[in-house]
């Protein structure tokens, strides 16, 4: 597949890509499989924040680690995080993964418990400052408001801020989860107050090279200013589901090594 190939022909082969990797196959050896495990809209949405914000490294390990979080949860993320007492958090303390520790998942349960009480909750958090075509603001704002109470400020780059030239793959990642309505039943469509042509695609090693390869992006790093060029092209390809092509690039690139 050269890069000098016309539009139609890219739109058809990355269309197809995305039928092959949009489908509940793909939930096995994805991360989605956590919040996969809930039904309560919010028990998706933070087991599902909680498992994007760990992905990175080895998909096994986020995989794992992702289900050990829901379990220190009692498996029922929304009660705990509304409900918990100082001395539940105690059994957090131990968790790690890279370099997210036990001290880090303590803010983000505190965190959370903030947006849930004080701001209606994650949903409206990024409706809030949603754009027309853009949520990246929203992901900065939210930033803002995530780390408004007392934390370390250590902790403050577990969550990434696009206005600050992140690429911020895993916030998008999880925004794609809530907000895509996919009738394969891969990413949830819980979000129904913000729209797919709103979301940018999660950009990371493999599908940034992907785009490289085909020509939808000729910046060399997977930054803030390459998500923009990468979701101009992709919009151009489906302006109403633009990160649809998120399986296709994900796909070449993990599964088939494009």
């Amino acid at each position: 597949m050269a890069k000098n190939i016309n539009k139609t022909e890219l739109k058809d082969f990355l269309d197809a890509k995305v039928e092959q990797y949009n489908n509940l196959k793909f939930i096995e050896s994805d991360p989605i499989q956590v919040p996969h495990q809930f039904s309560l809209k919010e028990d998706i949405e933070i087991a599902g924040f909680l498992t994007a914000t760990i992905s990175w490294g080895n998909r096994k390990s986020i995989i794992n680690n992702a289900k050990r979080m829901a379990e220190l949860l009692d498996n029922s993320p929304f009660d705990f995080v509304l409900n918990h007492h100082e001395t539940d958090l105690e059994k957090l303390e131990p968790f790690v993964h890279r370099t997210f520790n036990g001290e880090d998942f303590i803010q983000f349960i505190k965190s959370l418990q903030h947006i849930y009480k004080n701001h209606n909750g994650l949903e409206s958090m990024f409706l809030k400052h949603a754009e027309k075509d853009s949520l990246q603001n929203s992901i900065s704002q939210f930033k803002s408001t995530f780390f408004e109470i007392e934390h370390v400020s250590r902790i403050q780059k577990h969550v990434s801020d696009p206005l600050k030239n992140s690429a911020a793959k895993r916030i998008n990642m999880f925004l794609r989860w809530m907000i895509r309505t996919d009738c394969t039943g891969v990413d949830f469509g819980i979000w129904n107050t913000l729209s797919p042509s709103q979301l940018s695609c999660p950009l990371d090693v493999h599908s940034g090279n992907v785009a490289r390869k085909l020509g939808l992006l000729t910046r060399k790093q997977n930054d803030a200013k390459a998500l923009l060029e990468l979701d101009s092209a992709l919009r151009k390809l489906d302006s109403k589901d633009p990160v649809k092509y998120d399986f296709a690039l994900f796909g070449l690139g993990v599964f088939e090594g494009f």
